[in-house]
This record gives C-alpha cells, sequence and structure tokens, in this order.
C-alpha cells in the first residue's frame, strides 16, 4: 500500500467537498470516458480516459464507461463498467491495495447505472459526454467549478510528483536509447522504434505522437512523420518524446550532432551553448517567479548566444527589439506537465478562471502563471533554422545584423531543443529530467 496515494485521494475528497459546498452541489460523478468510432467505421479511435477521472483512480486509464461518484462524508464510490462481452477481454473486478479508498459496484447494462446515481442529489457531471438519463437537477461540466478544479490541478500532490518522477525515469531509458539508434545510423522510424522498445511502451500507451526528426526535420516544431529511409547524410536528431507512469507524463526533448558529418562539430558546440543557457536558467525557476518573465529571460540568452556563436551581430537590446530572437525562437518556454502533456490552467490566474494572455510579441506562450510550490512544468529552449522565418527575417531591415552565409551551413541541421521537467519548490527546483539522466 503507497501511503502518498492514499494521502492523494484524502485531499482530493476533501477539496472536492470544499468545491461543491461553495457552488451548490451535492457531489462530483465523473466519468472515464467513452469509446468513439472512426467515422462510417466499425473501428475506434485509441481510448484516452477522462484526466479528471484519472486524478481519481490512475489505475483505470484503460477502462471506458466507469464512474466516481463522490459526496461529502462518504467514501468515493466506482461504478465499474463490467460488461458481458465474448468479442473483447472483459476486465476483471479490481481488488489491489488502491481498492480500500473506494467502494465499489459493478455494473453491465446503463439500467444498472442509472439506478445506482442518486436522482434527488444535485450532481455536478464531469463527462465529455452526458448520461443516457440526466436527472434536472444535474449539471454537465459547469464552467465555474471547471475553472476551480482546473486552477487547482496545477499544484501536484505527493504521489503526483511521485508519478511525474517516474514517468521521466522511464522515458530518459529511451533517450538513450535514441542516442545510440541515432548515432548507429538509423532511420526517424527505427529511432522511433528503438524507443519504444527501450520504454516497454506501445503507441497507445505513449502520451503523445513522439517528434524524431533527422536533419532539415528538425527545424519543423511539430514535425509528424518517419521516414522509413535513413538519409544519405544523417546529420542531426531532435527527439520530443515521453512516457506514461499510471496517466502521467514525460515530456522530454534532446537534440544530437553528428560531429562526423561536415560542420557537425559547429552544430555541437550550439547545442552546447543553449543547454549552458537552460542550466543557467534554471537557477531563476522557482516559486514566485513570474513565468512569462523567465520566457523573456531565455530570450536574452538566446540573443547572447546568438553573439557568440557569431550567427547575428546586434547586441542583445537591438535583437529583442527588431524580434531576431524570435525567428530561432518561436515558440514558448514551457507549459504546466500532468495528466496532460500541456496541463490545464497556464492562462488562468485564479479558480474563477480569469485569464491573461501572453505578451503580443510572444503569441505561443502556453504559461503566464507565478510559479507556486508544488507546480510541475517543462522548461524547453529551442534554436531553430526554419526557412519560413529566416526569409522573413531576410527580408527586414535586420538583415544586415545576421550572418547567412554561417545560417545556410547550419541550416541542414534543423534546429535545436532542449526540455526538462521540472518540479517547483519552495526554495529552487527538482529537476526531474536531469536527475534521471545521472542515474
Amino acid at each position: 500500500m503507497d501511503q502518498r496515494f492514499i494521502r492523494h485521494i484524502e485531499q482530493l475528497q476533501n477539496s472536492s467537498e470544499q468545491h461543491c459546498s461553495e457552488y451548490g452541489f451535492d457531489g462530483l460523478l465523473i466519468g472515464s470516458g467513452a469509446i468513439r468510432h472512426r467515422f462510417r467505421d466499425d473501428t475506434h479511435y485509441p481510448f484516452r480516459a477522462n484526466p479528471q477521472f484519472l486524478q481519481w483512480l490512475p489505475f483505470l486509464g484503460e477502462h471506458p464507461d466507469c464512474w466516481l461518484l463522490v459526496r461529502t462524508g462518504r467514501k468515493p464510490l466506482l461504478l465499474y463498467h463490467f460488461p458481458q462481452d465474448f468479442w473483447h477481454m472483459t476486465p476483471e473486478l479490481p481488488s489491489d491495495w488502491w481498492t480500500d479508498s473506494f467502494e465499489i459496484l459493478p455494473y453491465s447494462q446503463p439500467a444498472e447505472l442509472q439506478a445506482a446515481l442518486p436522482a434527488s442529489l444535485r450532481l455536478a457531471v464531469l463527462s465529455e459526454q452526458s448520461l443516457t438519463e440526466m436527472a434536472p437537477q444535474w449539471q454537465l461540466n459547469p464552467a465555474e467549478l471547471l475553472a476551480a478544479l482546473d486552477y487547482q490541478r496545477a499544484v501536484k500532490s505527493e504521489w503526483e510528483q511521485h508519478c511525474l518522477r517516474q514517468a521521466n525515469r522511464i522515458a530518459v531509458t529511451g533517450h538513450r536509447a535514441a542516442e545510440q539508434a541515432f548515432l548507429s545510423g538509423q532511420s526517424e522510424y527505427q529511432i522511433h522504434q528503438s524507443y519504444l522498445n527501450a520504454i516497454d511502451h506501445n503507441e497507445r500507451d505513449m502520451p503523445y505522437d513522439n517528434i524524431v526528426a533527422l536533419n532539415e526535420h528538425a527545424a519543423v516544431l511539430h514535425y509528424q512523420f518517419q521516414q522509413r529511409q535513413a538519409p544519405e547524410s544523417v546529420r542531426s536528431l531532435l527527439i520530443d518524446a515521453g512516457a506514461s507512469y499510471l496517466g502521467y507524463a514525460a515530456d522530454i526533448t534532446r537534440t544530437f550532432a553528428n560531429k562526423e558529418s561536415h560542420d557537425g562539430g559547429l552544430f555541437a558546440e550550439l547545442i552546447t551553448g543553449l543547454d549552458k543557457a537552460q542550466c543557467r536558467l534554471m537557477d531563476q525557476v522557482r516559486a514566485g517567479v513570474d513565468f512569462v518573465e523567465l520566457h523573456q529571460a531565455m530570450h536574452r540568452m538566446i540573443a547572447a548566444l546568438l553573439n557568440d556563436s557569431g550567427l547575428v551581430s546586434a547586441d542583445i537590446d537591438r535583437q529583442l527589439a527588431q524580434g531576431i530572437t524570435r525567428t530561432f525562437f518561436p515558440h514558448g518556454l514551457g507549459h504546466f506537465l500532468g495528466l496532460q502533456v500541456h496541463d490545464v490552467g497556464g492562462w488562468q490566474q485564479d479558480a474563477a478562471g480569469n485569464q491573461r494572455q501572453p505578451p503580443v510579441e510572444h503569441p505561443f506562450l502556453r504559461l503566464t502563471r507565478t510559479l507556486q510550490a508544488g507546480q510541475v512544468i517543462t522548461v524547453e529552449p529551442g534554436l531553430y533554422f526554419i526557412p519560413m522565418l529566416l526569409q522573413q527575417l531576410r527580408n527586414s531591415e535586420a538583415s544586415e545584423t545576421v550572418n547567412w552565409a554561417l545560417v545556410e551551413r547550419l541550416q541542414p541541421f534543423g534546429g535545436i531543443r532542449i526540455e526538462d521537467n521540472v518540479l517547483i519548490m519552495a526554495e529552487g527546483n527538482e529537476n526531474f529530467t536531469r536527475d534521471a539522466f545521472t542515474q
């Protein structure tokens, strides 16, 4: 029995009772989700459980049509879908140690589910789909309550921190295997398969689609393909790949250079420069810091790196004023991480749902909160040679500051991203990713 999970459920119970009291509900009814069929087909999309359900029941990530009833002063009731089915493997009734935290009532037919639900109570139903029959006093996904739950979810319990730490350890095993596959000259597809084999995941286990980008493909931020054939010259690998542990996600990116390729040593120096800049920034990552300010500080570090590498000859202030750094680093510094890769509430400033939009010049920033102890974030600076953005820079008045000959030498390598998963602490932080790489 893991006492961290027991305390996690107790915390969820207490906070749910407080939220229900505040927003006028007698309880929560949380659905695990349903299987969705493809259009005009009898096959379905891979099942993804509702993260609100997984927060309570991370051991049931592959169980559609389950419901959790949370009421004041009562042990949570799991309405466990137990279908009669000879086409598929049917689930067994759970009996592991974690079940002591729940009452469990199996059901097979919708009528059994409806009969077990207290129609007289005012319930907030948290689910992507409504029930077949909804009592008049039930409310599907009430906006104010959802905002409060989303805001609260940013701070992770000790149990959740444990799960995220474990997910990083698993993912790092895959990144090590991917590096070796890259160095042996394998294709994007082969590197991806090496990654999956190393972490013992299949495709549906992954929290997101891996980005496995060789050479110029690394300049596509969300590169979505995997070539079966290795390029004639393998110069660089950017791999953005995660792992799951009981529903919680790791989201790690590393970039590697083939130093034996033409200008590979030069690109490797750029990777080292960005890695050092990210480590320097990490000294500022702690509770009470505005994440927008961290993002802006990273742009200043990118500007210094562009100068030091000889790519740009303009001081930091000019680079920022003319948007030069945004050409090479166009995305946000990071985001919340948890049950979802881009966890909810990144712009949300309070439990009421008030939002703070990112600065106009940084529209892709996913996190605008002041950091708080217990939050888990990604820190992922990048430096890319994206043809579309480089052309825009070439056509601007800042073009004269750019060493275009050096840009053209580095452009075949695509770009660099270095991404760590970090727990915010009252004093400093715990870098799950770097710690896992040292083990």
